[in-house]
């Protein structure tokens, strides 16, 4: 089945004129990246180049994709915008609610029992605004979408922050929060401000025990957590073509580890297989007939540094594995120099557990060749040390893994099968003495390995590899196993030594028709009424943010001063929290739980200037409010990486938050924060964040005179009666101003409608 088709249909038979458009006006060559932004500009008479990185531009998304944990808040957000339908194709993947523990089976009858009220709910918008609708056990959102709707050239957002990984087939795919999702959705324009683009060039070709996940792993580790930031890359060159569709997904998908936008490749002949593989021939069809406008013209390749705002060249050929980690994703050790690492950093030996899988690696090819290395395993006599657990991306992967004998497989050298869900790699594992918190490693093929956000132990040290390193990991049982040197004991006592993996690209007996979890929305889907309890735990139904007041903000007292590295999992917290993501007032009480106090090093105790007591952040942020008090959030750099998720804003916002100033911030949060009419600011000055006291009250001033490029000033009052100013700088444009003014960007759209 082929969703969609006529819009893409649509697209590729315009793609070539607005090609030729773009190139007579910027009168240059252009990058892939380029001909996909400029072709979907929300105004397609504008006319004239923008300034990447400095100029916001509106643009005209051809889909929307929500993940079930954030759809409930986005489609909450919908629901008041007053609109019958969406306006462009849209779809929601249960994925993110079903927790990891006793198995496959169980765990999905657990979880539709547990998530009825929220999958009911979510069903019955979807038949309401006609939005496709994946039912639980249908997969993990990414995969689904790479299986199903992704094409090339097209542009998609998604409420995740790995929706990039449909970069994998051609088409620019953003991680954003569910306000922006809805201005999509609703027909608005959505504003982004044009991307940088890093271009890194692959050549040679991929050998042994390395594979597409250590090209993002060494990336990674080149760039860093930020270093992406605020730009594009993309991939080109002979080693990117010898890359298998899924493969590039990969790649793509861990792009957001280093804050890309998004991260991309161009149309080859990897992707048309992919395409016919998985029953859109018709797609690879007019993909092949456009071939040329879906890749970079060839004076970019020809001479990247002046095309390029960053240039990055890498031979696979001398690329060996990686192991990323712990605790941050850019941690990046070649897998030879782990022995000495280890020792340097005392990291725990002993691996408890290797999971394989997830959104990022659960392809057939990973899966395989996974499976190959269980294969040779069990011919040597050897069985996994390590516990062993395997997460399917989705249900067609989870039963042509089946029917090829690769499950059974895993499941002889002592593996299990969890559900085709997120679970562990979110925090969706009720991981037995994990509440204990015990000091152990585990190492995973999952894209993020945050402080407690695979079991929420604090001490569980996570590191990030291949799936085929993570099997041999998980069968030698320690982290400094080397598979391409080491030998292993097998069970009578011989020393023999594993095999290069192989895999297949693709199944040879295809993906097979089966019953794959999608629903169609009803045709009467209009005149369905959505219920939502009053007495619910769940679900709630949203009240707009009121208006600024046209006044400065005078008086705040200070929330929390962050420490160190603050992502979305500090903010808002997921696992157990998940199930409160539709009730924004149950949610509100993970607010900045996980953040380091300042002042205190320790989480979740800051002094409340009302009671001169150290208190929980949720308790001390509704004290503020109760009393007719707004409150201000202090972080350092890089503040809310990681998740897309808006409830790290909403949460703010709900509590009386007025404003939040760090010294950077990650892309999406700023967004997200900006949306719900809270006030972003960065220091001007970065050692300002040292002149913030704990029970500092601070004045915000000159807000009615909030202009592009102003700064804002601000008055650190101490309790000792002396004041220190300091100013701030923003990076709102005009109609980002109008989202503060108005009290949120959904209230913006609400006026229009």
């Amino acid at each position: 089945m082929i969703f969609d088709f006529n819009m893409i249909s649509g697209f590729y038979k315009e793609l070539p004129s607005r090609i030729s458009e773009i190139r007579k006006q910027l009168n240059r060559p252009l990058t892939l990246s380029e001909k996909i932004l400029y072709s979907h500009l929300f105004d397609k008479s504008q006319k004239g180049s923008f300034k990447r990185g400095v100029d916001y531009v509106d643009f005209a998304p051809n889909r929307v994709a929500m993940q079930d944990a954030t759809a409930q808040m986005a489609l909450l957000q919908f629901m008041m915008a007053g609109k019958d339908q969406t306006a462009v194709p849209a779809s929601v993947h249960c994925d993110h609610l079903i927790m990891a523990k006793s198995g496959a089976a169980a765990d999905m009858k657990s979880a539709v029992y547990t998530n009825k009220e929220v999958y009911d709910f979510l069903s019955s918008v979807c038949n309401k605004y006609d939005i496709g609708f994946w039912k639980p056990g249908a997969g993990i959102i990414h995969q689904i979408v790479l299986e199903n709707y992704a094409f090339p050239g097209g542009m998609m957002i998604g409420t995740d922050s790995h929706t990039p990984n449909a970069g994998g087939l051609g088409m620019i795919a953003i991680g954003v929060g569910g306000a922006d999702a809805v201005d999509v959705m609703t027909g608005m324009a959505w504003e982004l401000k044009l991307p940088r683009i890093i271009g890194i060039k692959l050549t040679g070709k991929l050998n042994g025990w390395a594979s597409p996940k250590d090209i993002i792993l060494k990336v990674a580790g080149l760039l860093s957590v930020s270093g992406g930031t605020g730009s594009v890359v993309e991939y080109f060159g002979s080693g990117a073509e010898s890359l298998s569709c899924t493969g590039k997904a990969t790649i793509c998908n861990m792009g957001a580890e280093i804050g890309a936008t998004c991260s991309i490749f161009a149309y080859d002949d990897a992707m048309s297989r992919y395409l016919i593989a998985t029953g859109r021939k018709d797609i690879a069809d007019l993909a092949g007939l456009n071939r040329k406008h879906l890749t970079s013209d060839s004076e970019i390749a020809d001479d990247p540094s002046k095309y390029y705002d960053q240039f990055v060249e890498i031979n696979l050929t001398e690329l060996e594995p990686y192991i990323n980690g712990p605790f941050t994703p850019d941690l990046a050790t070649p897998i030879s120099q782990m022995k000495i690492a280890l020792v340097r950093n005392d990291w725990p030996e002993k691996v408890e557990v290797g999971l394989i899988g997830s959104c990022t690696n659960s392809s057939y090819e990973d899966i395989s060749r996974a499976a190959s290395v269980a294969k040779n395993a069990l011919s040597l006599k050897l069985t996994a040390i390590s516990e062993f657990k395997i997460t399917p991306g989705s249900e067609q992967i989870r039963f042509i893994a089946e029917r090829d004998g690769y499950l059974d497989l895993f499941e002889k050298i002592g593996g299990e099968v969890f559900a085709n869900a997120c679970g562990p790699c979110i925090g969706q594992w009720d991981r037995k003495g994990s509440d204990k918190s015990p000091v152990n490693t585990v190492i995973h093929s999952f894209n993020r390995n945050f402080a407690k956000r695979t079991d929420g132990n604090p001490n569980t040290f996570a590191f990030v590899a291949s799936p085929e390193i993570v099997t041999a990991i998980a069968i030698s049982g320690k982290l400094t196993f080397n598979p391409i040197t080491d030998t292993l004991v097998n069970s009578e006592g011989k020393t023999v030594k594993l095999a290069e993996p192989v895999g297949e690209e693709l199944p040879q007996k295809g993906f097979g028709n089966i019953d794959n979890g999608y629903q169609k929305p009803e045709k009467s889907g209009s005149l369905n009424e959505i219920v939502i309890l009053s007495d619910s735990e769940r679900l709630q139904s949203l009240s707009p943010f009121k208006e600024w007041n046209g006044q400065d903000f005078y008086d705040l007292p200070l929330l929390i001063k962050a420490k160190g590295k603050c992502t979305t999992d500090h903010i808002s917290m997921a696992g157990f929290w998940l199930k409160y993501r539709g009730h924004l007032e149950n949610i509100s009480n993970n607010y900045m739980i996980g953040a380091v106090n300042f002042f205190n090093d320790k989480t979740n105790s800051i002094y409340n200037q009302i009671t001169g007591q150290y208190e929980a952040v949720p308790s001390v942020a509704r004290a503020y409010k109760a009393a007719g008090l707004g409150s201000i959030v202090v972080g350092e750099e890089n503040f809310g990486e990681g998740s897309s998720r808006e409830h790290a804003a909403m949460e703010p916002r709900y509590l009386n938050v007025k404003a939040v100033i760090v010294r950077s911030f990650a892309r999406i949060h700023e967004t997200n924060l900006k949306k719900q009419g809270i006030l972003t600011l960065t220091f001007s000055d970065k050692e300002d964040y040292s002149k913030i006291r704990e029970n500092d009250k601070i004045d915000i001033v000159g807000l009615n005179d909030l202009k592009p490029g102003k700064q804002i000033s601000l008055v650190l009052k101490h309790s000792n009666g002396k004041t220190e100013n300091i100013s701030a700088r923003h990076s709102y444009n005009e109609a980002q101003i109008e989202w503060f003014k108005s009290g949120s960007a959904l209230n913006v759209i609400r006026k229009t409608k």
